[in-house]
């Protein structure tokens, strides 16, 4: 059978997929810009779109909940009790054996016998002060003693693998050299650490040391900063172990580990260790504990572990929330999320940080001179070229619109052909731009026959008939209540997606976007698109129509188009002075400032049509008095549809079909 028969497939988990393709930017420029137009920064919108995640990315959010759950779950598993059971169950088998020993002893003094049971019926409740009374006992069965011998074993096992992750299992079955050898790897690591408190160590008293004792360090520590860390965060870790457990369990523990390789000797050196460790890194947390509730014993060692593993977590979870000064995806520990969470995880972790990295490389994202982070020019033209797309397809849907696919010709053919231009979105003229290459080519001393290859210069296009430019002032309510009321958004994705329309199809038309709350202003696509809702009263229509009038008297050749998008009607207006008059309710003076300058711009024939977002009874007869009297009309619309009546009125207003 062939061996590829016998292949098999699955998903690549050596971390990051060597053939994925680079982050996609669309998704999350979509997310980020409409975060934006709602009011965010654009930092806090990066920042919800990293948390929230994409189609198929899980975010921030998902992996800390993933975080707190994991952390849960070690507390809510587990208890601190192991070592005290296991020690409790070898001395009560060990008492066991021997009054099992003196029963069946035919030969053994009756008084002897008898002292004997006394002595172990009179032992001591507490765990730890019953093996130390057992300490000089004299045992009968042989098998009693080896299993006693075995606490003070399991004792000095557990109490270095709290220090040192993976002791427990390397001196199982020690011998008394072995014992020696880790007493002598103790006193050279004491001596160590007092010399670099000091300052007195050199890399060859580190070198030194590992030479001889790096059996015991499996983490490898390249210097001896590296190996104080390790150290340190391990003890630190069963510093809080011992907290974390009841003043019974910690005291009876506390008097067992007096008794480790019966020798006085090692606890005295491990706890040198610590407090030089201590002094090192005083910023390791020594004093926390936790609650578990659980009911799988853990040993000393693997308890430490334990501990280390949530400080783990909760360093993550920091890491995650990105909410300290100066926080970077880069900050994200991502050995250990794979480690806590799968590798999984830290792919997820990895490729966000590749997107934020792209999406600030790409330019779609930029530093202001005041250091704030800013949606560049081309993010908000990719961000318009968005909205226009979808605003298209809705206004596809409206009864009796026109496809806007049609909205880039300029008019009737007229039967000649002219070289291009830049921004020209005419039909090529293919014979004519053909014909030019091969002239071209042959008059390069080229054989057009072997192939040939297009420049800008041979391209010719299907002259048209120009069609009437267009003056477009587009005026948009920004009075609080448009925010409030959840119109702020559509709002500025219409004015996007009609600047973008504009700017790339109808070239030669002008826009003026024109914000009006308690004063009127002109502003750029950039400004609109970062302007946060302001909670400031007055909608100063006055003010707005003031200045589209001024905007069409600077284009007295085009076509003046007039498109107001309001919720409410006019309580501002401007005074002489230059100050905004508001009157809530609508005053008279207000009312006669917006009418009077209305007549002005009707008077340049401006195309005016409003729309009216919201059904308030008195907008209504407001905005169909101002139409009758602009011989223009109003268009009540939801503010989902605000985008493509706009559009479709732009296009309507400029004679098309």
């Amino acid at each position: 059978m062939p061996a590829y028969r016998n292949s098999r497939y699955g998903r690549y988990r050596g971390g990051p997929d060597p053939l994925a393709p680079p982050p996609d930017l669309t998704e999350a420029l979509d997310a980020i810009g409409r975060d934006v137009m709602e009011g965010y920064s654009p930092q806090d919108a990066l920042r919800e779109f990293l948390r929230r995640g994409g189609r198929g990315q899980r975010g921030l959010d998902d992996l800390s909940r993933r975080v707190n759950q994991r952390r849960r779950e070690l507390l809510g598993k587990h208890s601190l009790g192991g070592t005290l059971d296991e020690v409790k169950s070898l001395l009560e088998q060990a008492v066991r054996l021997e009054r099992e020993q003196l029963l069946r002893d035919a030969r053994m003094d009756p008084t002897d016998r008898q002292l004997r049971e006394m002595q172990l019926g009179a032992l001591p409740s507490s765990t730890a002060a019953a093996v130390s009374e057992l300490a000089d006992y004299d045992w009968a069965s042989q098998q009693a003693r080896q299993t006693y011998e075995q606490i003070k074993d399991k004792l000095g096992r557990e109490v270095l693998d709290q220090r040192f992750a993976g002791m427990k299992q390397a001196l199982e079955g020690a011998t008394e050299e072995d014992r020696q050898a880790i007493s002598q790897m103790l006193a050279d690591l004491n001596e160590l650490l007092d010399k670099h408190a000091r300052g007195e160590d050199t890399p060859e008293d580190f070198e030194q040391f590992m030479e001889e004792h790096g059996e015991h360090f499996p983490e490898d520590p390249q210097d001896i900063d590296e190996l104080i860390d390790a150290l340190a965060q391990r003890s630190a870790a069963a510093a809080r172990m011992m907290n974390s457990m009841t003043p019974e369990q910690r005291q009876e523990l506390m008097e067992l580990s007096a008794q480790a390789f019966g020798s006085p000797q090692l606890m005295e050196q491990l706890s040198q260790l610590d407090a030089n460790l201590q002094a090192l890194r005083p910023g390791e947390d020594w004093s926390g504990s936790e609650r578990f509730e659980g009911q799988e014993g853990l040993g000393l060692g693997d308890g430490t572990g334990v501990l280390q593993d949530i400080a783990d977590l909760d360093a993550l979870a920091d890491q995650l929330s990105q909410s300290h000064q100066g926080a970077a995806l880069d900050d994200i520990d991502l050995d250990a999320l794979g480690r806590q969470l799968g590798q999984d995880a830290a792919v997820d972790a990895r490729t966000l940080s590749e997107l934020e990295k792209a999406l600030r490389d790409s330019g779609l994202l930029h530093r202001g001179s005041d250091g704030a982070l800013r949606l560049s020019p081309r993010a908000v033209r990719q961000l318009g070229r968005a909205l226009l797309r979808d605003t298209a397809e809705q206004l596809s849907g409206r009864p009796g619109s026109r496809d806007t696919r049609r909205t880039g010709a300029s008019g009737e053919l007229t039967g000649s052909t002219r070289a291009w231009q830049f921004g020209d979105l005419e039909s090529w003229d293919v014979t004519r731009t053909i014909t030019n290459a091969i002239q071209r080519t042959v008059g390069e001393g080229g054989d057009p026959s072997r192939g040939m290859r297009l420049r800008v210069e041979d391209v010719e296009v299907q002259e048209t008939e120009d069609r009437t430019q267009a003056a477009v002032a587009l005026l948009v309510d920004t009075s609080f209540s448009m925010a409030a009321e959840g119109r702020w958004l559509p709002m500025k994705q219409t004015a996007l997606a009609l600047h973008h329309l504009i700017s790339t199809r109808f070239r030669g038309d002008s826009l003026e976007l024109i914000s009006f709350g308690r004063w009127a202003r002109s502003l750029d696509e950039n400004e609109l698109t970062a302007m946060p809702p302001v909670h400031e009263q007055g909608t100063n229509l006055h003010h707005g129509l003031l200045l589209a009038g001024r905007f069409f008297r600077r284009h007295p050749s085009m076509q003046p188009i007039l498109l107001i998008v309001t919720d409410g009607e006019p309580t501002a207006h401007l005074l002489p002075s230059g100050d905004a008059h508001f009157d809530w309710p609508t005053s008279t003076p207000t009312l006669q400032a917006t009418v009077s300058e209305l007549d002005r711009v009707t008077r340049t024939g401006a195309h005016t049509t409003f729309f009216q977002l919201g059904d308030d009874p008195g907008l209504s007869r407001f905005l169909n008095a101002m139409a009758r009297r602009a011989d223009g009309r109003v268009v009540a619309v939801d503010p989902e549809e605000l985008g493509s009546a706009v559009l479709d009125e732009y296009l309507s207003s400029k004679g098309g079909e």
